[in-house]
């Protein structure tokens, strides 16, 4: 029995096509590869051609295995996994094309098909399987895995653990995200769970919803703080909907779309009272923006996605068009903006982040050569395929100035990455959000008029 013959046994959903390899719905879409005439205009924007020089490993490269596929000149194997999931999904090359190719939107497709013709198998399988399906869209789960690493750094054990060296019986890459691991602290949806609306200082100029993430919550809740503190500051109440969910992005870039989908129409019930929807996280938004991608399918949930993804906005992209009170405290700081892939490439959000960063009093900003340059995170990239996230991440450390004492940016996983630049390569930046920044220059402000 032929693969096909065995996909449309097993799922009477697979696509009936007789060149197609493609066997399953939800195909890459041939409108994204229509307009791309192999140009090499992308290919200066690509990190992993960049350092393997290899045509599989270009963008044009993997919309023609891609588009070969949808031919039935290639089999969905082993040949094609690896260019497919050796990309970043960074976009890069996207804001690089004349024609605009969507090669994101085509290599998620693409990995859809790939997860379902091969599943991962084995210790992969069960690691992928136990976090994104099994924690990830469980807050609950999250929380207490949360409450375990809270123990791991309180009770002393981090120590212990790092002082008789059995860290290292971890991978290295592993051991390198342990080093620089954030304290972690109270998540802000169980924080506020009591409150329907955490209001305004002073007069209620709009009312938002805000997207809290999964890990980032867990990890980042300081983050999230300085968010709601920046938003209450500039006159929004805040609403945290409790029954939200993980955004699917990582579910997404891993091929798993079924999961995608399920998390997307959970945040759009989550959401759908809401007229403003505000992320801090790059990836987060980016996935959110693009949810109806994982419905052109379903004419109903297609448009649902449509309606939810226009209420989605960056929390320095609302504040540059809302609105936002400057500062007067001075912070003093030397520092340099790094572009978060999904929030450069994906959301076209590149000038706000930075106009609020020189609206803060005794900021000097620095220029970072190739800001926009993937860090090597992209989501779990950097847990995946930790060699080549490694080479990605050396050629963006390279590119950062030496007397900048800090460096800001909008995505958890590229704060992640980029910490382990600086420890890796004897660097003493201190890694931040944007907003943090804004966030402290408020607090500032306030002990001066304590103090006066």
């Amino acid at each position: 029995m032929s693969l096909k013959e065995m996909a449309l046994k097993l799922d009477p959903s697979c696509t009936t096509n007789s060149l197609s390899n493609y066997l399953w719905s939800d195909a890459p879409d041939e409108n994204k590869w229509a307009d791309c005439v192999h140009c090499g205009m992308c290919l200066e924007s690509c990190p992993t051609y960049e350092l393997t020089g290899q045509e599989q490993h270009s963008p044009r490269g993997r919309v023609h295995l891609i588009k070969s596929v949808a031919e039935g000149k290639l089999e969905v194997n082993e040949q094609f996994m690896d260019p497919v999931f050796t990309c970043l999904d960074c976009r890069a090359c996207t804001t690089a094309c004349p024609a605009d190719v969507d090669v994101g939107g085509l290599i998620e497709e693409a990995r859809g098909q790939i997860r379902q013709a091969m599943p991962l198998t084995g210790w992969k399988g069960s690691v992928s399987k136990l976090f994104l399906q099994g924690i990830f869209p469980h807050q609950n789960r999250l929380n207490s895995m949360g409450n375990l690493l809270k123990f791991y750094q309180k009770s002393g054990m981090q120590k212990v653990v790092r002082k008789t060296k059995l860290i290292n019986v971890m991978p290295r890459h592993l051991v390198e995200m342990e080093a620089i691991m954030p304290e972690v602290k109270e998540p802000v949806r169980k924080k506020y769970k009591n409150e329907k609306v955490i209001k305004a200082k002073g007069e209620t100029r709009h009312e938002v919803s805000f997207l809290t993430g999964c890990v980032m919550d867990v990890m980042f809740s300081d983050i999230n703080e300085s968010t709601i503190n920046v938003l209450t500051r500039n006159g929004n109440d805040v609403n945290i909907p409790q029954n939200q969910t993980c955004c699917g992005a990582l579910h997404v870039h891993a091929g798993d779309r079924e999961t995608g989908r399920k998390l997307a129409k959970q945040n759009i019930e989550a959401f759908k009272d809401s007229e403003k929807v505000i992320v801090n996280a790059a990836g987060c938004g980016c996935a959110m923006q693009e949810y109806s991608e994982l419905f052109r399918d379903d004419p109903q949930w297609h448009e649902k996605a449509e309606e939810f993804s226009a209420k989605v906005e960056d929390i320095t992209k609302y504040l540059h068009d809302t609105g936002y009170e400057k500062p007067k405290a001075k912070l003093n700081n030397r520092i340099t903006y790094h572009d978060a892939c999904h929030l450069a490439h994906g959301q076209g959000v590149r000038q706000e982040p930075r106009d609020i960063l020189l609206d803060i009093p005794g900021v000097e900003m620095v220029h970072m050569p190739n800001a926009d340059r993937c860090c090597g995170s992209a989501g779990i990239y950097n847990i995946t395929n930790p060699e080549m996230a490694g080479a990605v991440l050396e050629s963006k450390m390279q590119n950062v100035p030496e007397d900048v004492e800090m460096i800001s940016m909008g995505n958890p996983g590229c704060m992640l990455q980029m910490a382990i630049g600086v420890q890796k390569y004897g660097k003493n930046q201190k890694i931040v959000h944007t907003i943090q920044l804004l966030d402290w220059a408020y607090q500032k402000e306030g002990e001066l008029k304590e103090g006066e």
